[in-house]
């Protein structure tokens, strides 16, 4: 059998790997030597488990509202947690779309279930690039954007963060406060060093558009940003076009490197060429960016994980080369992506009429959240309830970032069994015509209750 000799490589993980071998096999006391006389008696074998002095993890604190949820028998429980949407009966919803693009590919026959590419489903990725960017994008059209197929928006910012944190000369990733819970996760794990920057105004439940433009003024020259496309999580608080042009004007006289996350794109507006606007205009001038893309929300394909991480760049040759160190990031970590959810977006965006009708129902799920809104609003309003509520129609999109402190939210899901993050933040997803009356009542006992 061939010896590797891990010690004269000039790779730094295979001097690591050798030095890691010959700790173990060092001395008769190693571990690989007493192995092969006999077990430790840490193994489990003989005694307890070598996992026994591990903690119990506390649940994450978005996903663990649904399990406190489940864990309720009362009947009047209402699940405002998770950000899934939810049919006017609470139900989950399949697009009819979807269910169309599955059922050519079940008819299909010569469809086979083999690997993808490291990248994964190459008409996907040509396709999704198209549907953020514009057909009509010329970074696309230059062939200065590399996209790769990846585990939906989580996987996206994961593998854009960790190819950040060995190619970018910056390791110092500026996120929103507050921002999505898995925001500081993944980019720490990636490699990453994280800090905020300022964005919610908790006295006017909106933008804090000034103290915004402050810390991005005050970053390093070359910082990542981590920028909300739309609809952002979880306050629902947007800038406008105009503010987002300041941004990118900072941002680019300062070589900050934007990376977007786009989770609800046509899920905020209705429009899917509305709600890209930002990303667009960063790549209309010419400068490099990074975007994630996520199809959970907009076509439903929440538990198919189908995400796309698109990098714009200077050239085509820069583009090939980033693909390439992209592969080297994903080969080890997953592989490969899935191939199923990759195909329904693709069959859907290829085919005019299966394109036309996703659109139509991608609107009318916006629609209904933009109803929701108002209908809560209108409840509060019309029970007299103390403060401001207009924030809830001003703000857009999944979330509504209620302004209700710890202490509430705990008051109304012990009270009216009614499930929220401790930060306020509801889904109006979840709500339905039939559970607003019942929202309503508990925010007036709650605002009007000394808690």
């Amino acid at each position: 059998m061939k010896t590797i000799d891990f010690s004269s490589s000039s790779s730094p993980s295979d001097r690591r790997i050798g030095a890691l071998l010959r700790h173990l096999t060092s001395g008769a006391d190693s571990p690989i030597a007493k192995s092969s006389v006999l077990a430790s008696p840490t193994s489990g074998v003989t005694g307890g488990s070598v996992f026994a002095h591990l903690v119990q993890a506390p649940e994450d604190p978005i996903l663990g509202v649904t399990v406190a949820y489940n864990k309720d028998p009362s009947p009047i429980k209402l699940n405002l947690g998770v950000g899934a949407y939810r049919t006017e009966e609470g139900k989950p919803l399949v697009l009819n779309v979807v269910r169309k693009a599955e059922q050519q590919l079940i008819n299909d026959r010569s469809r086979i279930k083999e690997y993808l590419p490291i990248v994964g489903l190459v008409e996907f990725n040509k396709l999704s690039a198209k549907l953020i960017l514009g057909d009509d994008s010329p970074a696309i059209r230059e062939n200065r954007v590399t996209t790769v197929e990846c585990l939906s928006g989580t996987g996206s910012l994961r593998v854009g963060g960790e190819f950040l944190a060995k190619h970018y000369h910056q390791k110092t990733i500026y996120i929103t406060q507050p921002t999505w819970g898995n925001h500081p996760k993944i980019f720490t794990l990636a490699g990453l060093t994280v800090k905020t920057y300022r964005y919610y105004d908790p006295s006017t439940r909106g933008l804090n558009f000034q103290g915004l433009l402050e810390d991005l003024g005050a970053a390093p020259p070359g910082s990542i940003v981590l920028l909300h496309a739309c609809a952002h999580n979880p306050t629902g608080v947007d800038p406008t076009i105009q503010q987002w042009e300041q941004i990118r004007k900072l941002m680019r006289s300062k070589g900050l490197m934007p990376f977007f996350d786009s989770a609800y794109q046509g899920f905020a507006s209705g429009s899917l060429d509305t709600d890209a606007k930002p990303i667009r205009m960063f790549v209309a001038d010419g400068g490099e960016c990074l975007v994630a893309q996520s199809y959970a929300k907009n076509m439903g394909l929440y538990g198919e994980r189908v995400g796309a991480l698109s990098i714009v760049c200077k050239s085509a040759d820069v583009a090939g080369k980033v693909e390439s160190q992209l592969k080297l990031v994903i080969r080890p970590m997953y592989s490969s992506p899935p191939i199923h959810g990759a195909s329904i977006v693709a069959v859907i965006l290829r085919d005019k009429n299966l394109f036309h009708e996703w659109t139509l129902e991608l609107k009318a799920m916006a629609d209904r959240i933009i109803s929701m809104r108002k209908q809560l609003f209108e409840a509060l309003r019309a029970r007299g309830t103390p403060g401001d509520w207009t924030h809830i129609i001003k703000q857009i999109g999944m979330f509504t970032f209620t302004g209700l402190n710890p202490a509430q939210v705990s008051f109304m899901t012990k009270e009216y069994h009614i499930y929220m993050t401790s930060d306020g933040r509801i889904s109006m997803a979840g709500l339905s015509s039939k559970t607003v009356p019942h929202l309503a009542d508990a925010i007036h006992a709650v605002v009007t209750k000394a808690v």
